[in-house]
């Protein structure tokens, strides 16, 4: 089914360029950080990981084009049943999932791998909109504790599956929805102090001891340059090494010899400074830029609360990841797993993006009624 044709006058083409953009730029560098193999036992057809990249792109345009075919707010008819429906999702991973880089997050279907997780911010941002749409307490402790109350059960279920960084991710997603729906900025205020007292708490309790390694080497990753700090430390010298122009592209030498690891995943971004420099890496910034700007305007035009916090909350999912992520290879924040929107190998995480591109050009797209 294809859109009304008077409401795709409306689309933002220039968001679908940006995204389309990115999503090729992160096609090529997925294939040249993969072509020889990432290590032993990697597949031997050079287009492997490409190929599913491009898959899951396949699957996640056709969910957007599809979401583009109804009124967002349908969504809102049946929060529960989403909410219920994440919630037992991220459960169910808990106790038949698959356990990949010490977090037990993704589902084994055949050759592929699905991670809830991915999806669960989405549907977050979803039931949550409708949440701080429908409630008129926002701004009262009451109203704000019921807020994150709603976000601090899905976060709790993916920290019990060791993924500290997407359980982050939930948390800047809520206080950016909560903070847009009205909520008083002292309070918010209140509530991150309250998070940065608690951190002991969650440092030295609930995370486990290679979560604890990552976030110590942090500050001083030369203190194991061969073990929690290697990453970090290869990360920085491949960017370094790019300088202005970059080493070319396919010809990077830390991801091309495999010094740097998860140089296809969490690491991707140290693959574009190695390989088309200081220029590339600005390129792709600005690309982000322009796509967090779009979510802005989208939540500014948008007809209804629930579509301004859905905008909103896509933004900054997005923005979270771009920030931590980046921050992480260049020894700026402490590295916790997080993929780059539509550039890191991951189809669960491309699918997911998509997805919640698809509300933002859908809620920018019936911001007016259709003009005859």
């Amino acid at each position: 089914m294809i859109p009304d044709r008077r409401l795709l006058r409306n689309l933002d083409h220039s968001l679908v360029f940006a995204v389309l953009a990115l999503c090729l730029i992160g096609f090529t560098i997925v294939f040249s950080a993969t072509r020889g193999g990432i290590g032993p036992g990697s597949p031997q057809d050079p287009f492997y990981f490409v190929k599913r990249q491009v898959t899951a792109f396949v699957l996640g345009a056709l969910a957007c084009v599809a979401i583009l075919t109804m009124d967002y707010r349908l969504v809102a008819r049946a929060p529960r049943a989403l909410y219920i429906g994440n919630l037992a999702l991220l459960a169910l991973v808990l106790v038949a999932g698959h356990r990949i880089s010490g977090a037990q997050s993704w589902f084994r279907l055949g050759s592929m791998a699905l991670q809830p997780s991915e999806l669960a911010k989405v549907v977050l941002i979803l039931t949550l909109a409708h949440h701080l749409a429908e409630a008129g307490d926002i701004a009262t402790h009451r109203g704000l504790a019921l807020a994150f109350a709603h976000a601090a059960v899905p976060a709790g279920l993916v920290l019990l599956q060791n993924d500290l960084g997407t359980a982050l991710v939930f948390c800047g997603i809520t206080l950016a929805m909560v903070y847009v729906a009205g909520a008083r900025g002292r309070d918010l205020l209140a509530v991150v102090g309250a998070g940065v007292l608690a951190s002991p708490v969650v440092f030295f309790v609930l995370l486990k001891d290679y979560q604890r390694a990552r976030l110590l080497a942090f500050l001083n990753p030369y203190a194991d340059p061969t073990g929690t700090g290697y990453n970090v430390i290869q990360s920085t010298i491949a960017i370094g090494s790019g300088r202005f122009f970059g080493k070319g592209l396919f010809h990077g030498t830390q991801a091309q010899l495999n010094f740097l690891p998860a140089h296809h995943t969490d690491f991707i971004f140290s693959v574009i400074g190695e390989e088309i420099g200081f220029i590339g890496a600005v390129v792709v910034l600005a690309l982000y830029g322009f796509i967090l700007w779009r979510c802005v305007h989208a939540a500014a035009c948008a007809k209804d609360a629930f579509g301004r916090l859905v905008a909103t909350g896509v933004g900054a999912m997005l923005l979270f990841h771009l920030f931590v992520n980046v921050g992480m290879t260049m020894s700026l924040m402490p590295v916790t797993g997080i993929p780059l929107p539509f550039l890191s190998y991951g189809g669960s995480s491309l699918m997911a993006n998509l997805i919640a591109i698809g509300f933002v050009l859908d809620i920018y797209m019936r911001r007016q009624k259709i003009l005859f």
